[in-house]
């Protein structure tokens, strides 16, 4: 008996966005393209004739905004939402406002160039709209009330000793879908003094370094969006920038990111597995790897290297994953060493990083 096809809904007022989404959506055989919405209030009424299990909802729009209306569904009948954003730096930190009220992904519209740009974007909007059919809605993730910044601690460097001797700890991590509010709760409880981090999040470019800044805002840790030959510190996580691979390198004691261009990776650019495979090579037994909620098995190939590297391997467990795919399919492999709750998370960290 073939698989029910993921029945779609798209919301937004450009008829040629409707247009091109449709196309893309509809040369997927698992998806079926039920209706399209010029506003809110249209959606809400095709919504009364045919529900539909993943909406694709645009941010600006006439007489509803989709923040308003992504609030009314989520409050009234909660259906897997991907915001399809245009890239605005401007609206970044509006549309990821979308993820804390319950949106499951944000990715970029579609735009006409080449091939493989379409091509790209296929993939990537196609795989969105399934890790939005397989989300658990309502995992709640912990808050945590944190002092803010001291405005010399936006200044200064802080004191460190990292990377004074080859036995520093470096802390590698990876997530998709689900993974934004997990990496606030993640990150928000670490201390000032905890090993220096990289992570891969599969999200768009533009919008990766507002989801720094946001943590940035909300950690005692300082978070900021990677950039080529920015070294791995204690007391800072470094976000793999949108659109692009991080790679961990290391020169004598110093560990660094590098940002690369290249094809899409287990569906993904970033890719966790080019995260955790660099970090299998250059950090070995001093690598802590945590692969958190998120769709398909980006990451658990590059796990493996890393634990028979001699590092730490660890995965969220399935009950406070939004989507169990990444971490299930780590586990599956025997990539990983422990599994933990993720309000459990920072302090596996921390111990293995002593």
């Amino acid at each position: 008996m073939s698989k029910p096809r993921i029945r779609v809904l798209i919301v937004d007022d450009s008829a040629v966005v409707r247009q091109t989404l449709a196309e893309v959506l509809s040369e997927d055989p698992a998806i079926e393209v039920i209706g399209a919405a010029s506003d809110p209030f249209v959606a809400a009424e095709r919504m009364r004739e045919q529900v539909p299990d993943v909406i694709t909802l645009d941010i600006e729009m006439p007489r509803m905004d989709g923040l308003t209306f992504l609030r009314k569904i989520m409050s009234q009948h909660p259906i897997p939402v991907v915001i399809c954003s245009s890239l605005a730096e401007e609206g970044a930190q509006t549309t990821l406002k979308a993820l804390e009220y319950g949106a499951v992904e944000i990715v970029a519209k579609p735009r006409f160039g080449t091939k493989k740009f379409l091509e790209e974007s296929r993939v990537v909007l196609c795989n969105a709209v399934k890790a939005a059919a397989a989300a658990r809605l309502g995992v709640t993730t912990p808050s945590h009330k944190v002092e803010p910044k001291l405005t010399a601690d936006a200044i200064l460097s802080r004191a460190t000793g990292a990377m004074l001797q080859t036995t520093e700890k470096v802390v590698v991590i990876g997530a998709s879908t689900g993974g934004t509010e997990a990496l606030r709760a993640l990150l928000e409880v670490l201390p000032p003094n905890s090993p220096g981090i990289v992570i891969v999040q599969h999200m768009p470019e533009v919008f990766t370094r507002a989801f720094a800044n946001r943590l940035d805002s909300l950690c005692q840790i300082s978070v900021k969006e990677a950039e080529t030959n920015d070294t791995v510190l204690r007391g800072r996580a470094l976000i793999a920038p949108g659109n692009h691979h991080a790679l961990l390198k290391r020169s004598g004691a110093r560990y660094y990111v590098d940002i690369k261009d290249g094809p899409l990776v287990c569906r993904h650019r970033p890719s966790v597995d080019v995260l955790f495979r660099s970090a299998a090579r250059y950090a070995g037994q001093n690598a802590v790897a945590v692969i958190m909620t998120g769709m398909g098995d980006d990451g658990a190939r590059g796990m493996l290297e890393m634990k028979q590297a001699g590092a730490a391997t660890i995965a969220q467990d399935e009950a406070t994953s939004v989507v169990f795919g990444m971490p299930n399919e780590a586990i599956k492999l025997g990539a990983v060493d422990e599994v933990r709750p993720l309000q459990a998370i920072a302090q596996s960290i921390l111990t293995h990083a002593r």
